[in-house]
């Protein structure tokens, strides 16, 4: 995972590779993390079907290389995510 690539590779629960279109990516110094929010590419967008946007956290390694993404652990992640989520998104409907 490296910052502003616009594509990512997740392997979903079954082992399976699931292309994804990253939507953005944050960094948060009270966690000292990176977290990217990402949805499948191909998921249909049906009018009345919500694209699932999934997020998760990763750490840059020192070159900014590939960092593991790992799943989010606690409710204030969660929080701070759909805090942000939610701020790109209205930024999204103004432009």
């Amino acid at each position: 995972m490296e910052h502003g690539e616009k594509q990512i590779t997740v392997i979903d629960e079954q082992g399976n590779e699931q292309l994804c279109e990253v939507l953005f990516t944050f960094e948060s110094e009270e966690f000292g993390k990176s977290y990217v929010l990402y949805y499948p590419i191909g998921a249909e967008e049906d009018d009345d079907e919500d694209i699932e946007i999934h997020a998760s956290s990763f750490n840059p390694s020192e070159d900014g290389q590939d960092g593991e993404l790992q799943p989010i652990e606690t409710e204030e992640e969660w929080d701070l995510i759909e805090e942000m989520l939610n701020t790109f998104l209205d930024e999204q409907e103004e432009e």
